[in-house]
């Protein structure tokens, strides 16, 4: 019979943070700068060979430092202009229910992020809309019906600005 503990899903593996020289630290800043930069421009704004770079990224993503490359789409431009964050507290902390909803919320239209917590909510989740009004279709009935949910609040946000404070942490 198998334990009831190991039908737990276990977390992801936490790798060993890689060690980090000089080159791979300039070669992550210049790749947020511009994630499509060429090997030769990556190269030369780093101050090495390119075959350096692409032995090093390589490196960088068999090690999940770097995970992927995004394209950063301006939502307001193809006509979803508004975006929330929205706190949630769940009705209990039974782990079946905490994986259901947080396998399933990724995928509901609109939702651009999830975050568990620790504190008083349980997750907060990053929306986007068209307007209010598709905003609050979106709670009515993805959220405030569902089951696992006992509360939302939901947060508009004016403006998002991207930080790059990860590049003094990496040191």
């Amino acid at each position: 019979m198998q334990h009831p503990a190991s039908s737990y899903r276990r977390r992801p593996h936490v790798p060993q943070p890689l060690e980090l020289d000089r080159i791979d630290r300039a070669l992550l800043t210049a790749l947020s700068q511009n994630a499509r930069a060429s090997g030769a421009a990556l190269a030369h704004e780093v101050g090495v060979a390119e075959s350096t770079v692409s032995l090093r990224l390589r490196r960088l993503q068999q090690e999940g430092t770097v995970r992927g490359f995004h394209v950063d789409v301006d939502l307001a431009s193809v006509g979803v202009s508004l975006q929330a964050l929205i706190a949630i507290r769940l009705v209990k902390h039974d782990r079946a229910e905490i994986d259901a909803f947080r396998n399933q919320v990724p995928h509901l239209p609109g939702v651009l992020g999830v975050f568990h917590m620790a504190g008083a909510d349980d997750y907060l989740l990053h929306v986007a809309a068209r307007d209010a009004e598709e905003l609050r279709q979106f709670v009515l009935a993805h959220l405030t019906g569902h089951p696992a949910v006992a509360h939302t609040e939901t947060n508009l946000i004016f403006e998002h600005v991207d930080g790059d404070g990860w590049q003094q942490l990496i040191g």
